[in-house]
């Protein structure tokens, strides 16, 4: 069996496109992890994707994780609330001063709550801003990313009243696999 997904790719092509949504209410801080770590990127990828069918990265060894994330200018930027993860973005710089948005989204228990606004406005200014903590990178001149049919209901949303702009669609046939996780009824609390 096979499953249509759509996939959406959006596009910012200047800091002044970035529309900040409100800072949520609470503890929430956003840190970005500076010690390269496979195992908590692995943490965060299941534990955000799971639900979602992220699986791209779950056959990576070890190796391929240092791999990704010891890059010049690949940061991981982490969401606390009041001191537990609550999501992250992973920002992929490519060449000419183009930043991909790899990664981004919220575990499940913490969707809905006005973090993921605040967590992607903060992220795409690290984008834009990378090369200042990366002297040897360009200056950013565009920030992208890819969204599809099997991401959560308002991410496409998200992205739009932040800014980005949509530049392509392509919708493929894949084949249907279970979510791998984190596990049935997680977030559900």
């Amino acid at each position: 069996m096979s499953i249509s997904v759509t996939t959406w790719s959006l596009e910012q092509t200047s800091p002044g496109d970035l529309r900040p949504a409100a800072e949520p209410s609470g503890d929430i801080r956003i840190v970005r992890a500076e010690v390269p770590s496979p195992e908590f990127s692995r943490f965060l990828y299941s534990a955000v994707g799971g639900d979602i069918r992220w699986t791209d990265r779950l056959g990576l060894t070890y190796a391929q994780w240092q791999e990704i994330l010891g890059r010049p200018g690949v940061e991981t930027w982490v969401a606390y609330d009041r001191g537990t993860p609550a999501g992250y973005v992973e920002l992929d710089p490519q060449d000419d001063g183009v930043v991909e948005i790899m990664y981004f989204g919220l575990i499940p228990a913490f969707r809905g709550r006005r973090i993921g606004g605040h967590l992607l406005s903060y992220g795409v200014a690290r984008a834009w801003d990378l090369a200042e903590r990366w002297p040897e990178r360009p200056p950013t001149k565009r920030v992208w990313l890819h969204t599809c049919s099997l991401d959560g209901e308002h991410a496409m949303d998200n992205y739009l009243r932040r800014g980005f702009r949509l530049f392509d669609t392509k919708v493929t046939e894949e084949p249907e696999a279970p979510s791998p996780g984190p596990w049935p009824g997680a977030g559900t609390v």
